[in-house]
């Protein structure tokens, strides 16, 4: 079996533990596994995106294997690759503090973020949801140096994995309390902040990814004890122009019809295509939308 195989296969299992934790220890109880967007996310965002990007932005890296000679040098070949994955980790982890902080400080940056913000549940799928041209830009940057230095051909496949299994962490609805931990390490206990639609302004904090400590150096962190405060709203409120919730009223009529069983209605093959169609025009609307004008003042 190939890496690439056994990667794929290591996140299939996270995320199958991910919902299976979700259900046993909930951030938010009741939340729906199939909630507001799920085939938006997991079909159009998951696997038709994904997989698309990954041969433009590999494509691109090829051409710049082969274009600039950097790779000749082979800086990192001798480097263990334990140090290898510290490396990488740690300094596109910085690069994705500062630049995630950017987005939300700039209202260009912002408009190609907001998908990302626009789930009203968040769970182990929600971190998915991501303007394709933030995904260029990010994912670029993550895997150039990587190429460009000469690391271990397999470092590119084991950041991919970490990078998709702790976006899945820190979105999930698990009810997580890291405690001192949560000074070094990130997870859904701060992130979730990050996604709050309260009134206040608690989605200007807890920036970082991987490492919280980028927020607790840098002045962005916010933890409120959980035993006294969660976060109650989540999405987009006062973007009302955000399009969202297609698929799920197609989904919501179909469910109120005189059927016996409405979860045996996903498998009838003319409403499962009449919501992936559905689902694939949101998707179009959501990144169309990013270039919208700018209200006056």
């Amino acid at each position: 079996m190939s890496f690439q195989a056994t990667s794929t296969i290591i996140i299939i299992i996270a995320s199958v533990i991910m919902i299976i934790l979700e259900k046993i220890f909930p951030y938010k109880k009741n939340q729906k596994l199939i909630r507001e967007g799920f085939f938006n996310d997991f079909i159009l965002y998951t696997l038709f995106q994904s997989y698309i990007l990954g041969l433009i932005i590999f494509g691109f890296l090829n051409y710049l294997y082969s274009f600039t000679g950097v790779e000749h040098y082979r800086i990192l070949a001798n480097v263990p690759l334990w140090a290898q994955i510290i490396f990488f980790l740690v300094v596109h982890d910085f690069y994705i503090y500062w630049f995630h902080r950017w987005q939300h400080n700039n209202k260009y940056l912002w408009r190609i973020h907001e998908a990302h913000h626009s789930n009203t549940e968040v769970d182990w799928l929600a971190g998915s949801r991501s303007h394709a041209f933030e995904i260029l830009i990010n994912q670029t940057v993550e895997f150039a140096p990587i190429i460009l230095l000469g690391a271990a051909p397999e470092m590119a496949i084991i950041k991919g994995m970490i990078s998709a299994i702790w976006g899945m962490y820190i979105h999930s609805n698990i009810d997580v309390r890291e405690g001192w931990l949560q000074y070094i390490i990130n997870g859904p206990e701060m992130h979730r902040w990050h996604h709050s639609d309260d009134d206040n302004d608690e989605f200007k904090h807890n920036f970082s990814t991987k490492l919280a400590i980028w927020d607790w150096i840098f002045g962005t962190a916010f933890l409120p004890d959980p035993r006294k405060r969660k976060p109650i709203l989540y999405g987009l409120k006062d973007t009302p122009e955000y399009p969202i919730k297609y698929a799920d009223k197609v989904i919501t009529e179909i469910k109120t019809k005189n059927i016996k069983s409405p979860k045996a209605i996903y498998l009838l093959p003319y409403n499962f295509i009449e919501i992936i169609f559905l689902s694939a025009y949101e998707y179009l609307l959501q990144h169309i939308v990013a270039f919208r004008r700018f209200k006056k003042v």
